[in-house]
């Protein structure tokens, strides 16, 4: 199943793929909730409502007459793996990790999956980093990696955007990864039995056509049960959140000379069983807002 956040007729709620429609949910099924977060957080009854409304077609509409939204537009977390793809380690010249290296990308850096990526008006290093993503289904703590995969709600196409002289000069690397747009995702939540093996799926990305990363999820390092059960020995992770589980050889900041993108460029990840989202850079409006 694939589960999408959309807006239709100025108004945003959710809905299920099929094929070339998606189903309405708010119409299909009035009483599920019409926000994702709150959808995962009524668990495993709406979840199968929704998988029985997929052949509604009474309450269908093209996608092509809809925009896709972020599928969680306001996650509860979103957290990104740092060197976690073997040949990644190998082109940055740094030790593999013993530990899990983890960040946070700020919640208001979350972008639709065809949405601009503002180039920054206070940096040029602008790079891309293709990467499969997840979506925390249930509420977890201390998750053995044998029962992570209930954790799992379902996976994305994600573009962990990095601003890398930002993301340089604080061993957070927070702010460099927290931009403003700078977390696409999507296309839509592709759940976990549709998906296959998460962990044996290609995964490219391309900037204008030029294909720049092409490598499989068999290579992470870290792979997804693994990451649930080092964050939940920490803190819990709940319904709606969402984590970058990491990026291949190929970025830019590895190319010599470096191949940053520029206004106007379009990068496109794409994966396996899941599908593509694709956003182009456009300049950063730099004025002084406040409301």
């Amino acid at each position: 199943m694939k589960l999408a956040s959309f807006t239709h007729a100025n108004e945003t709620r959710i809905g299920v793929i099929v094929g070339e429609l998606i189903v309405d949910l708010s119409k299909a099924v009035p009483e599920l909730p019409t926000t994702m977060r709150s959808f995962l957080h009524a668990g495993d009854e709406a979840m199968q409502r929704a998988r029985d409304a997929q052949m509604d077609a009474d309450h269908a509409l093209p996608v092509v007459d809809v925009e896709l939204e972020a599928p969680i537009p306001n996650p509860g977390k979103i957290l990104a793996i740092g060197l976690n793809y073997a040949d990644h380690i190998e082109e940055t010249g740094a030790a593999t990790p013993k530990v899990q290296m983890w960040f946070n990308k700020q919640i208001t850096a979350t972008n639709r999956p065809t949405g601009p990526i503002a180039m920054p008006s206070v940096s040029d290093k602008l790079d891309y980093e293709g990467e499969l993503v997840f979506v925390v289904g249930k509420w977890g703590r201390h998750v053995t990696k044998e029962r992570a995969p209930e954790m799992i709600a379902g996976f994305c196409c994600g573009n962990d955007v990095s601003v890398r002289d930002w993301q340089g000069a604080s061993p957070t690397m927070q702010i460099g990864k927290s931009f403003d747009t700078h977390a696409p995702f999507g296309p839509w939540i592709v759940t976990p039995d549709e998906v296959g093996e998460a962990h044996d799926l290609s995964i490219r990305t391309y900037v204008n056509g030029e294909i720049r990363q092409d490598s499989n999820t068999k290579h992470l390092v870290f792979n997804c049960y693994d990451q649930i059960a080092h964050l939940t020995k920490a803190f819990s992770l709940e319904p709606g959140d969402v984590i970058y589980t990491g990026t291949s050889s190929g970025v830019g900041m590895a190319h010599k000379p470096p191949k940053w993108l520029k206004i106007g460029d379009t990068v496109r990840v794409e994966i396996e069983n899941i599908g593509y989202i694709e956003n182009s850079v456009v300049e950063e409006d730099p004025t002084t807002r406040i409301s």
